[in-house]
């Protein structure tokens, strides 16, 4: 239908335009997608499918009129005229605040189009607040809305009237002594650099920087390992890894300039290159440390803004904090970046702004590969044999080595003195793990193969996204894994591939999330603890490593959201989840799997936060409290307090739903509040017995 055969319906009809259109304006202005404003609502044309699809077919009906349409920017809806307008602004995305181009009006009343150029205009209409525009999963949303904030507490934004062109724009920056770069407000300085007390920015803690402590946990140091702190600050890391007796020292310029620096095998460079406010010297502190390390450089700084605008204003490529101190706050992929490119390496996350970079890439691939090595145990006897009982001792090394790999060993792979005996006894090692095969089930045996060759493919699919090292380039024990599992590297690495490029297809992670037999599935995605990881299926390892190779998990991530509708991963940190029967959601990071866009959320002083429910769904079946979970949702569903799952998805909505039912927690267990009403405690036992007598009917009888 064209904007004539529109006009002609509408005037078939006698009622007069301001009616006839009162339903647009009405979705107008209820709209949760566009700028509102008293006359008009203002739509990126990247969200007009967000929009109530009343405005949706308004808008294509009237696109028809415009000959030769060209996608415009935004889509302006009048709300007190029968008026729409196209609106071009070419650098939406790259300029702050972008210039009005042109505009092409389309009356409705009279079927008129009228377009105007303001290419050349001397003091074009400009545009603020631009993440209003758009949708939040828009690419730059994220960087608008701080710019936004930034503006905001600053006071830039007051008395919008005076600020909706170029010139009156340029009028405050200069009044407010600040200018925009790069969606960043900046403050202009004199020629003389103001002194940073850098100093201050180092922390006094009670226990091991989060670095320090993931260097531990992830076995760099032992005790023969030396450790050096370049730009230790106070110390704190130093003097507690010399009181477990581990050889360390640290220079730092301010606390400890006397010290010399020294090479060490593991060289820390923790929150120091983000508080350097000179370009050219955080480079060279990079590579200085980098000098330093003989074995694996620790590299972390500051990537998120908790609290983004705040009054902080832009100094160099940072920012200036209220205690004189400077802080470059890295964009997620942009630090990764920045380390590969200044030291010519390929970084690993080990978390949410912690890199470690290896000097022998045959331990780097090894560190790699350790990440995606799942758990497994050796299966049990089932019979006794003579034979195996005779020589158990001997063959308990060879056991074991095939429950760590998947396979048996090549020459040299078990310590010497088991490796001859076992020949001596056996005449091959695969002679010898057939009396293994008497005692237990082959097929144990097989799940721990196939185990190992998921874990091997997730390594090589993500290898997939750097440089994938040659087969000779391996570590030799993976080498023989690959020769082991696969039979070639060639053929490997096509399964890899294929595995990746499933990931892809639409629809794809959904079924997977489906399928899963872990996790507490929802129609948004499917939610696992994460301690149940590597027991999913490795394609949605796979996907989560898509999400983490680059950025880190965030270490204290205690569930893993797998969204089905949209490519994004969730981590989300519940403090007390083994001791909350409903534990409260403290912070979420989640990942855009298009752009690695991250978001982060601090729930802390939310008293209306997210909870859990059905905690037994989010872990495996041998996690320790599984059954002390079930339980309490076994004791909850009969009390009624499960139906209506959104209303009590948050904290105060549980609450609610606890005092309707007269009902308290006591641990892991549901109890009658002691000032509930007698008659009311009646009825709800009374709904009880119903459902539990519904429940043993419904179960399958034998």
């Amino acid at each position: 239908m064209g904007l004539s055969n529109l006009i002609n319906q509408f005037d078939a009809v006698e009622i007069p335009w301001t009616e006839r259109l009162a339903a647009i304006a009405m979705a107008c202005k209820g709209s949760s997608v566009g700028k509102r404003l008293p006359d008009a609502l203002y739509v990126h044309m990247g969200a007009l499918s967000s929009l109530d699809p009343l405005l949706q077919e308004y808008e294509a009906e009237l696109r028809i009129a415009v000959e030769n349409f060209q996608a415009p920017t935004l889509v302006k809806f009048g709300c007190l005229e029968p008026k729409l307008s196209y609106l071009f602004y070419p650098s939406f995305d790259t300029d702050p605040h972008p210039a009005l181009h042109r505009s092409i009006q389309v009356n409705c009343t009279s079927g008129q189009v009228t377009q105007r150029d303001y290419s050349a205009a001397e003091n074009p209409f400009i545009l603020h607040r631009k993440e209003t525009f758009v949708t939040p999963d828009y690419p730059h949303y994220q960087k608008f809305a701080i710019l936004t904030q930034q503006e905001e507490a600053l006071g830039l934004l007051d008395d919008p009237r005076q600020i909706g062109t170029l010139a009156g724009w340029r009028s405050r920056l200069q009044a407010y002594r600040v200018e925009i770069q790069n969606h960043r407000v900046v403050q202009l300085t004199s020629t003389h650099s103001p002194k940073i007390d850098r100093h201050k920015a180092a922390i006094s803690r009670s226990d091991y920087s989060k670095p320090v402590r993931l260097a531990l946990e992830a076995g760099l140091l032992n005790q023969g390992t030396t450790f050096f702190d370049y730009g230790c600050g106070q110390g704190g890391d130093i003097e507690r890894l010399t009181k477990l007796g581990y050889e360390s020292s640290g220079w730092d310029p301010y606390y400890r300039a006397d010290t010399t620096p020294q090479a060490a095998d593991i060289v820390n460079l923790g929150y120091v290159i983000n508080v350097i406010e000179d370009p050219a010297e955080r480079r060279e502190a990079l590579l200085k440390a980098w000098a330093l390390t003989q074995s694996v450089l620790i590299v972390a700084a500051q990537v998120l803004i908790d609290n983004p605008g705040m009054g902080q204003v832009a100094y160099s490529d940072g920012i200036l904090t209220r205690r004189n101190t400077f802080q470059k706050y890295f964009d997620q992929e942009e630090l990764k970046t920045y380390i590969d490119q200044v030291l010519g390496v390929d970084a690993i996350p080990v978390a949410l702004g912690i890199y470690l970079v290896f000097r022998d890439q045959g331990q780097a691939q090894s560190f790699r590969a350790s990440r995606f090595r799942s758990r497994v145990t050796t299966p049990r006897m089932r019979v006794g044999v003579r034979r195996f009982e005779e020589y158990k001792e001997l063959l308990s090394p060879l056991m074991a080595f095939f429950a760590q790999q998947g396979r048996l060993p090549v020459k040299d792979e078990l310590p010497t003195e088991s490796e001859s005996e076992l020949i001596r006894q056996f005449g091959t090692l695969k002679r010898a793990f057939q009396v293994i095969l008497q005692v237990t089930d082959v097929q144990e045996w097989d799940a721990i193969a196939d185990k190992r060759r998921q874990d091997l493919l997730v390594y090589l699919a993500l290898s997939h996204f750097g440089r994938r090292p040659r087969y000779r380039e391996l570590p030799e024990p993976i080498q023989n894994d690959v020769k082991g599992l696969f039979g070639s590297y060639q053929q490997a690495c096509v399964a890899a591939d294929l595995m990746l490029t499933s990931l892809g297809e639409p629809g794809f992670i959904a079924a997977c999330c489906q399928r899963s037999a872990i996790g507490r599935l929802t129609s948004s995605g499917l939610s696992v603890h994460i301690s149940a990881l590597e027991e999913l299926d490795p394609l949605l390892r796979l996907y989560e490593g898509c999400a983490s190779r680059t950025i880190g998990r965030m270490a204290e991530a205690t569930v893993i959201k797998f969204h089905s509708q949209k490519p994004k991963i969730s981590y989300l940190f519940y403090p007390d989840f083994d001791i909350d029967p409903h534990p409260r959601l403290h912070t979420s990071m989640q990942i855009d799997l298009r752009d690695l866009q991250v978001s982060y959320r601090d729930y802390e002083a939310d008293q209306d936060c997210p909870i859990l429910h059905w905690k037994e769904a989010y872990v495996s079946a041998n996690y320790p409290h599984r059954e002390k979970f079930a339980k309490l949702t076994h004791q909850e569903q009969i009390w009624g307090l499960l139906d209506e799952p959104r209303a009590i998805a948050t904290y105060k909505g549980w609450q609610r739903r606890l005092a309707e039912n007269c009902a308290e927690l006591r641990g892991h267990r549901v109890v009658w509040r002691r000032d509930a009403n007698p008659y009311r405690v009646k009825i709800l036992r009374s709904a009880q017995r119903l459902r539990a007598s519904d429940e043993r009917n419904a179960e399958p009888h034998c």
